[in-house]
């Protein structure tokens, strides 16, 4: 396997205060004041660039440090042979909480950003080649549940509003709401119990829908943030409507074009983002953060610090255990983390048409494979597969004639003791002769390029706790209040956006959880 070019980056970006933009367009806000708070963010994923437009919006000097080579947390993109591969997240739902970013400078993001509606949202293939499209049109929706289950058409309308009521109040109320107080919690508890949000995803599923395949068509979303269907907490069956509600999409340019609109924008806005800028601790004055110390020996002082990092990871080895009343290391310990992956990204030289742009390869299993990945522990025998297959979307991402895809299979993070090492090729394998026997024809002799990211990387490279690859588990007891805050429990002026703090994992959460800094901190006029 080559390894794929990257193009040059400078290590600091930023540029000179404008009014106008090349259009004529007048930017809303200019360059932070040189005697206004200073923010540094610690990481540049999603949470992380979206808290910079905001806090620069709000007035704050920001400096965006990220560790690696490219901008964009997991977001990373990969390059070799004219192939492009976006390394993590591509389901792109509440496209607003993108379009908002641009907003407040003023800017449109439909100039700069092209998202293309995904139809069918998702092609679902269960184990014994039954194909159910998903989508976001309720005639076709009623007719694939139809065909498949006749009794459990009126059930699944009932879902609908259900999931309807409960986006009502835990996306549209609750999902950019700070629950820094117990008493934020206690607001909401009589809402909570009449959305039946001590239910499941399946158990809420369960109520309505009677067939074992529409029970798993309904149930996966979980999954996408993380989740166990059968532990995570009802709330998340919001994910359903909002889906319906917005769509899903995908940019043009992969979701490496969204990184690159938001890196241009924090610098249209007077903001500066650093690489290869890796944090070894936060700094403390006190009680409060009051900057960071770099890998490189290099200490960069802050009005407030603002980790986009994974939260875990940040307790344990960025903040002294000193300074940690609650978050020690026994508590972090015993709290409950989402499943691993492992991805596989591959290059083809020829087209499978007819692939949809996701593709969900269910296995034989559905129940007990969760139960292995996420309480037993084990890496299964059998597994199920999310096919990413952007060129269905936007064929500039392989060159002619052929495509760039991932494939994804979740697997337990590394309390399991797999070892990844010895596991990566034949657990591969495995996958590659599935998606040969399934979809795939043919497959391996097509293949020009391919790399495999496992749980060790998770840690390695992403700084993940276990190997998580989405944080804190989205069970009942770990959302809310009860999920790490917003704003840091340990030290003032130290504030969590991304996976790990509330709302939680997915790019609607992380987005949300930038949009949480708006209730906590004053602008920057009265800090």
């Amino acid at each position: 396997m080559s390894t794929p070019a990257i193009p040059a980056i400078p290590d600091i970006v930023a540029i000179p205060p404008q009014s106008r933009n090349g259009d004529g367009s007048r930017t809303r806000n200019r360059r932070p004041a040189a005697n206004a708070p200073l923010a540094l963010v610690i990481g540049s994923g999603f949470g992380g660039l979206a808290a910079a437009v905001r806090l620069l919006a709000r007035g704050y000097r920001v400096r965006v440090l990220e560790k690696r080579d490219q901008f964009g947390g997991r977001a990373y993109v990969h390059r070799d042979q004219g192939h492009v591969f976006d390394a993590g997240p591509t389901v792109v739902t509440a496209p607003q909480l993108f379009a908002e970013l641009w907003e407040l400078a003023g800017l449109k993001m439909e100039d700069e950003i092209d998202l293309r509606p995904v139809d069918p949202f998702y092609r679902i293939r269960f184990d014994d080649g039954d194909v159910f499209d998903y989508s976001g049109d309720p005639e076709r929706m009623r007719a694939e549940v139809r065909r498949i289950s006749p009794e459990d058409v009126e059930g699944y309308e009932r879902f609908l509003l259900e999931s309807e009521k409960i986006f009502d109040k835990g996306f549209t109320e609750l999902a950019d709401a700070p629950f820094g107080r117990l008493r934020d919690m206690v607001k909401i508890i009589p809402a909570m119990i009449r959305l039946g949000s001590h239910h499941s995803v399946a158990g809420l599923v369960g109520k309505y829908i009677k067939h074992p395949k529409l029970r798993q068509v309904l149930s996966f979303h979980p999954l996408l943030v993380g989740g166990n269907p059968y532990r995570t907490t009802s709330i998340y069956t919001l994910i359903l409507y909002l889906e319906r509600k917005w769509g899903v999409h995908f940019p043009i340019g992969g979701t490496g074009a969204l990184v690159g609109g938001l890196v241009s924008l924090i610098e249209r806005m007077g903001g500066e983002l650093e690489l290869g800028a890796e944090v070894e601790e936060i700094e403390v004055t006190g009680k409060r953060a009051s900057g960071v110390r770099l890998a490189n020996g290099r200490r960069l002082g802050a009005d407030l610090v603002v980790c986009n990092s994974d939260i875990a990871w940040t307790y344990k080895n960025l903040i002294p255990a000193r300074h940690r009343k609650k978050f020690t290391d026994r508590k972090l310990d015993s709290m409950s983390y989402s499943m691993s992956l492992f991805v596989h990204y591959f290059g083809t030289k020829r087209a499978y048409p007819d692939l949809a742009h996701h593709t969900i390869l269910l296995g034989p299993r559905y129940r007990g494979l969760l139960d292995d990945i996420f309480q037993r522990k084990v890496l299964a025998d059998d597994f199920s597969l999310y096919l990413h297959a952007p060129t269905r979307t936007d064929p500039s991402l392989a060159p002619p004639g052929g495509e760039t895809l991932y494939v994804l299979s979740p697997v337990p993070h590394l309390d399991s003791g797999v070892d990844w090492r010895r596991q990566v090729e034949p657990y591969r394998e495995r996958v590659l002769d599935y998606l040969e026997q399934t979809v795939m024809p043919g497959l391996r002799s097509e293949i020009v390029t391919q790399r495999s990211f496992t749980p060790l990387d998770f840690r390695d490279e992403l700084y993940a706790y276990k190997g998580s690859a989405f944080s804190v588990e989205p069970v009942l007891w770990q959302s809310a209040w009860f999920r790490p805050h917003n704003e840091s429990e340990e030290l003032e002026h130290l504030y969590f956006v991304g996976a790990g703090t509330h709302p939680g994992a997915g790019m609607p959460g992380v987005l949300s959880s930038a949009k949480v800094l708006d209730r906590l901190l004053p602008h920057a006029s009265r800090w």
